[in-house]
């Protein structure tokens, strides 16, 4: 029984310590093997950029088959401009597809939205008869599979994509036990992640070694892919070493022993919206924030209590380092950690003009997040439970953490527009949408854990408005979720709004990690063993033999 001066902390499970160790801590970056694959990839790069020239000239098929390849392999980021190019002419000449070969019309129009082309999907139609799949398309499995991989581009008026996903599905998971080439390998893997819902670096790793086994394989292609994928990964490597040095100079694991050990997972995370050189330090700002708002979310759920909670989030909205004076031992380490991270390691990263509207927004959104986090304990503490609706406004949208990331992303970026900031601030459709989906699929693959910590979910919520079963919850939270990838697949494509491509597809791409960090109602971020550690060995410790 606690005395009256002894502090009463809630009662949780143990987090599990981190799976990696010193796996990356002493990584050596080899100059020599960088610097030769480097050259070779240069040679390669010209003898595909050839390849793009001569294939312009080529059948319809031919022209999307070959895009399809090198964009599934990994190489395409190296040949933007080249493929927007002949994405346009199909997409000028092929308004209304023409023609019997579902395979061909399937793959075209996933490309065509994937880059932003609103094609529409009535080009469907003519594989109909009486709004239903002709029967005689069950034969064509490469084509089935490429209408199952279209129809998860979807947007809310494409109700003949979901016929084709119903009817491709179908008949997928009949015929893929019986199927043994590298062809039944990509049915059985789509089945369990389609492409435009997949990490693109998973993927990536994934179908590099599908293509290896392909007997109609391009021995050019296939080289270029490995000699890059493990060009990357060694960057890749670098720049988790240089995270888990400061982690390590942080001293979480030690000084706050309650909370998520998870900067590896915070790095795969970060990898997860955009994996090129470019976005070094946008990763690594990324990366960064996500392992502190672990640190900050365990404080709230698992550790503070509501008196120490309030002082503490009081203190983040001053943002002073001088308010570590108000607050307990163990809270001044995160304090001060989180005032570091902004004010002295962001900040060096910017222009002084940058630092006025880039550094200001991205500490409003930090200390947005730590209000819906106090919002959060409110309501549980005094067993209020929100309506669904009020839940997402005061306290899950912004608990998602997604406007958290968008704005790091920005602010990582060169250049920095205020524009950009401006419209990420608005909250846009996309962004909300990113927001509800990354908040409700978390709900449901962490109610278990919420729920002993006696915490509210959009699924109590949910529950307690309708009356219904937690089941009946969840189905309905995944409809939601349905729709908001509609809202996402609908503002990737142009023109649509005022801000460039690249922040559309760093949108898209969020939305694709959480969808598999958080898949099968797992949360794969706090126990990332069984879910995600096949696809972070995949991609930050498997490489490809030259």
């Amino acid at each position: 029984m606690a005395t009256s001066n002894e502090v009463v902390r809630p009662a949780v499970t143990k987090f599990s310590p981190s799976l990696w160790g010193d796996e990356f801590r002493y990584f050596v970056f080899d100059n020599e093997v960088a610097k030769r694959y480097a050259q070779e990839i240069e040679v390669l790069k010209e003898q595909v950029r050839s390849m793009l020239v001569r294939i312009r000239s080529s059948k319809l098929a031919e022209k999307l088959n070959f895009i399809d390849i090198i964009e599934r392999i990994g190489i395409s980021y190296h040949f933007h401009s080249e493929i927007d190019e002949i994405l346009k002419e199909i997409y000028n000449a092929n308004l209304k597809f023409h023609g019997d070969d579902l395979c061909t019309c399937a793959l075209m129009f996933r490309l065509l939205r994937q880059h932003g082309y609103n094609i529409s999907s009535g080009i469907f139609e003519s594989f109909q008869e009486n709004r239903k799949f002709r029967n005689n398309l069950v034969r064509d499995i490469k084509g089935l599979l490429n209408l199952y991989e279209a129809s998860h581009m979807n947007g809310h008026k494409d109700d003949i994509l979901k016929e084709a996903y119903t009817f491709s599905r179908t008949h997928l998971e009949v015929v893929h036990p019986q199927l043994n080439s590298t062809l039944g390998t990509q049915v059985r893997h789509a089945l369990e992640q389609p492409l435009h819902k997949g990490i693109p670096r998973v993927e990536i790793s994934f179908f590099i070694r599908v293509y290896e086994e392909d007997e109609s394989k391009n021995d050019v292609l296939l080289r270029f892919a490995k000699l890059d994928y493990n060009l990357l990964q060694m960057h890749h490597k670098q720049e988790l070493y240089q995270l888990t040095r400061w982690w390590k100079e942080l001293d979480f694991v030690t000084t706050l022993p309650y909370a998520r050990d998870r900067v590896v997972e915070s790095y795969f995370w970060a990898l997860g919206v955009f994996f090129e050189l470019e976005y070094s330090k946008a990763r690594l700002m990324i990366a960064k924030s996500i392992a502190m708002i672990a640190i900050i979310d365990d404080t709230f759920d698992s550790f503070g209590t509501p008196d120490e909670l309030e002082i503490y989030t009081d203190a983040i909205q001053k943002w002073d380092i001088n308010q570590m004076n108000r607050l307990p031992d163990y809270m001044k380490i995160s304090y001060k950690a989180l005032i570091n991270l902004y004010d002295e390691e962001f900040n060096k990263e910017l222009s002084e003009e940058e630092r006025i509207f880039a550094l200001y927004n991205a500490k409003e959104r930090m200390k947005e997040l730590v209000r819906a986090y106090y919002t959060e304990l409110k309501w549980s503490t005094k067993g209020c439970m929100p309506p669904l609706v009020e839940y997402l406004r005061n306290y899950g949208l912004a608990s998602s953490t997604i406007y958290v990331v968008i704005t790091t992303f920005l602010l990582g970026q060169k250049p920095v527009t205020r524009e950009a900031f401006e419209w990420v601030n608005q909250n846009p459709r996309i962004v909300e949408a990113n927001a509800i989906l990354a908040r409700l699929i978390n709900d449901v693959a962490s109610y278990e854990r919420e729920k002993s910590n006696s915490l509210y979910t959009g699924i109590d919520c949910y529950m307690s408005d309708y009356g219904v079963s937690v089941d009946e919850a969840m189905h309905k939270l995944q409809e939601m979720v349905n729709n908001a990838w509609k809202d996402i697949n609908e503002d990737i494509l142009q023109p649509t709004l005022p801000i460039s491509r690249e922040i559309l597809m760093c949108l898209l791409n969020i939305a694709r990690v959480d969808s598999v960090v958080y898949m099968k109602k797992q949360d794969g971020f706090t126990n990332s063993e069984k879910l995600m550690k096949p696809f972070m060995i995949a991609v930050l410790v498997g490489s490809f033999e030259i």
